[in-house]
């Protein structure tokens, strides 16, 4: 893609909240069947599709996969990614779909971390006084009483943390072209999850057989919405319209699923979009990565 289009962020907006309501739909349907299949056959699935909807561009762009730079790290990245979107459909069935988002915004603080621990680049006293805030909106949010503490929580919190590396490695990756990146990631996902999925195989009854295969082709409809929102929007523009996702979760657990968010998490909640906000809003800031 040409990075000297004109911007339209009227037009990348839509794109965006496209792939936030792609995004919400697949991950309602994984946390609505989720308990009933095992994880690594929904990832199986979910990477089977996405291949074959790329499959049309990989065969039309070939050539690019003739030179993929770096295979020690490209593997990295697909081991970390892998182990991210596992991770991340295991919690959704099992923590609420308000709470699981939430916990994502703070992606861009751990990356921060990370890059300057792992690249020594420089962070200023105010992103660590972010990072400080976000941190205690999650021990707010996360409910101190328990009841949602355990393994859901605890794989929410694999997620980010193998989500922000897989952030580090692909920001060395650069000069692999993201449609390489894209093919790579799904197919070392299926590769991945194969085994374990023929493993723990369960039958699918024909009525959940169509909602499954939407987990892929909308987490890769997603996938595609967002790169063509960033094509046409600015993303200082497109970073703010993302916290609209925190809402629209909400709505989704509230009105689908019964959940009903307390005043403590929308307290906590509050500080850890504040906390990343104020990094976003820094032109020092690091973009998301968004791992499906």
């Amino acid at each position: 893609m040409s990075t000297d289009a004109p911007r339209d962020n009227l037009k990348g907006g839509a794109w965006l909240l496209a792939d936030m309501a792609l995004n919400i739909w697949a991950l309602s349907i994984v946390k609505a069947l989720g308990l009933g299949y095992p994880v690594a056959q929904i990832v199986f699935l979910r990477a089977a599709i996405g291949l074959l909807l790329l499959s049309p561009w990989v065969l039309r762009h070939r050539a690019a996969f003739a030179a993929v730079p770096d295979w020690p790290l490209q593997i990295l990245r697909i081991a970390l990614s892998a182990a991210t979107l596992t991770a991340s459909y295991f919690a959704i069935s099992r923590v609420p779909l308000a709470l699981f988002t939430t916990m994502n915004f703070t992606r861009p603080l751990v990356v921060m971390v990370l890059a300057a621990v792992l690249l020594r680049e420089r962070v200023t006293p105010r992103q660590w006084l972010a990072a400080a805030v976000a941190m205690v909106g999650v021990v707010i949010a996360i409910d101190p009483d328990g009841t949602t503490f355990g393994p859901g929580l605890m794989a929410l919190a694999l997620v980010i943390l193998t989500g922000s590396a897989a952030v580090i490695v692909t920001r060395r990756l650069r000069s692999t072209p993201t449609l390489v990146l894209m093919t790579l990631y799904t197919i070392g996902l299926g590769l991945c999850t194969l085994p374990f999925a023929l493993w723990s195989w369960q039958p699918i009854p024909s009525h959940h057989l169509v909602p499954l295969l939407a987990i892929g082709v909308f987490a890769q409809g997603a996938q595609a919405c967002f790169l063509r929102a960033h094509y046409n929007g600015d993303a200082g523009v497109l970073s703010v319209l993302g916290y609209l996702s925190l809402p629209l979760s909400t709505a989704a657990g509230y009105f689908v699923f019964g959940e009903i968010p307390t005043l403590r998490f929308y307290a906590g909640a509050a500080l850890v979009v504040l906390a990343a906000a104020s990094l976003t809003m820094s032109r020092k800031h690091l973009s998301r990565l968004r791992v499906r």
